[in-house]
């Protein structure tokens, strides 16, 4: 039976042939102006995107279609490219960190850290970093992966008609959110994380806070669970759906819940441990169904794992700085939150505008021309809430990156669209993108 593929397009009705067949050329109402023999096999192939399918960024899916059955499928990107990697390369050390926090934008405590320990790794002062900053990044870590894996939750419920699991998903998000807001100054998109420590130090009442979103999280985020576990509709639209088992994640470079779903416990907190996370209990949570439904199930275990781990490191917390001793590296020098948001205390802009020409002279030249990188290079990866998040820099010896460059799990992943589309329906491709969890902000950079 020969075949023939229609492109559905906004051109004129036409045909031509191609190696693979006849193509059509359809607009509107033009469908049932294709003539053919009879027998022949119609192949349609659409555009899904690049709007939001599953609201998870500006991906384009081509999928080309037998009827309900996807033939075909192929991730297009490069819609979201911001040129975040090539910017870094005219920014000082310091402000890299503005930039990188904006790629995985759901992320972004863990985009700062990833990017700070390369620098720190390349300075030669991993151990100098002071115990409350490490601390501190791992339970901001740890509370960012819960409010990402809630978004990851919430979007997947909403687009499969699951509007309440959005609802509760999102409304849990808030919380965590107003946490990071006091802490940070900001919701998103933080430049928190700073070579050789962090900006400031936790205000007054957060660690209060902080144990009061844990006692309400415990509470609340059974909810999803109740309400999608087991559940027959949740479970025929994600069991079996997005299928791709160990042999296709390791040939396809896969990480974090996707391959975590078929049974194979990597987990870079573990496996290769950076923050000191040796030094914390928690288990890595997997799943043997190497589907949709594995994958949620893995999200829901790790966001009350995350919690264990905020409890530790609230037990963790002692009195002490938050930055780096050495003042070469140290900026910016102090900082507070005032009524217009975060900048330098009063207390510092008095020493250095009244009372200190050296330390104003200091830092005019820390914020203006930042501090050196000694020549090398550097990889270190972590585990962000997708998977594997690695940052490779380069310093040439100057004041700004000679080249960095990230491996994004949500790039890796997207690989995986074709194994786990193809065969299934139209439907189930929601379901599976849904299932990986891309953000195109750290896909296209």
């Amino acid at each position: 039976m020969s075949e023939e593929v229609i492109y559905e397009t906004a051109d004129e009705a036409g045909a031509y042939d191609t190696t693979e067949g006849k193509v059509y050329n359809l607009s509107g109402g033009d469908w049932d102006e294709v003539e053919g023999d009879e027998g022949i096999a119609q192949r349609v192939v659409v555009n899904m995107g690049p709007q939001h399918p599953s609201t998870h960024g500006v991906l384009r899916l081509i999928l080309e279609l037998d009827g309900e059955n996807v033939t075909q499928a192929r991730s297009g990107i490069g819609y979201l490219h911001t040129g975040i990697e090539k910017n870094m390369e005219f920014r000082t050390w310091t402000q890299g960190v503005t930039y990188v926090t904006r790629m995985d934008y759901l992320a972004p405590i863990f985009n700062e850290t990833a990017y700070c320990l390369g620098v720190e790794k390349l300075l030669g002062i991993t151990d100098q970093i002071p115990d409350r900053a490490t601390v501190i990044r791992v339970m901001l870590m740890e509370l960012n992966r819960i409010s990402s894996h809630l978004v990851c939750l919430a979007t997947g419920g909403m687009e499969l008609g699951a509007l309440t699991a959005m609802t509760f998903g999102f409304r849990e998000r808030e919380y965590v959110l107003d946490v990071l807001e006091t802490v940070t100054g900001l919701r998103m998109n933080h430049a928190f994380i700073r070579p050789g420590g962090l900006a400031q130090d936790l205000p007054d009442g957060a660690e209060q806070q902080v144990a009061d979103l844990v006692k309400y999280l415990r509470k609340r985020l059974p909810d999803t669970s109740n309400l999608l576990v087991d559940n027959s509709i949740w479970v025929a639209r994600t069991e079996g759906v997005g299928y791709l088992d160990l042999t296709g994640c390791i040939a396809l470079g896969m990480t974090g819940p996707v391959l975590r779903s078929t049974g194979y416990p990597w987990d870079l907190r573990k496996m290769a441990p950076y923050c000191g996370y040796e030094d914390y209990e928690f288990e890595v949570v997997t799943q043997t169904s190497c589907d949709a439904y594995g994958r949620f199930l893995i999200r829901l275990g790790e966001m009350q794992q995350s919690l264990n781990i905020v409890e530790q490191c609230l037990d963790k917390l002692r009195p002490g700085p938050v930055m780096v001793e050495d003042k070469k590296i140290a900026w910016p020098a102090q900082l507070a939150i005032g009524s217009d948001g975060m900048g330098n205390s009063l207390e510092h802009i008095r020493h250095i505008m009244g009372q200190s020409m050296e330390a104003l002279i200091h830092h005019f030249k820390l914020v203006t021309e930042g501090f050196r990188v000694p020549a090398g290079q550097a990889y270190v990866s972590i585990e962000a809430p997708r998977g594997e998040l690695g940052v490779h820099i380069v310093s040439d010896g100057g004041t700004r990156p000679y080249r960095v460059h990230f491996r994004d799990p949500s790039f890796n992943n997207l690989q995986a669209v074709p194994a786990m589309s193809e065969g299934g329906q139209v439907a189930d491709v929601v379901a599976a993108v849904a299932s990986i969890d891309p953000v195109m902000g750290g896909v296209d950079r």
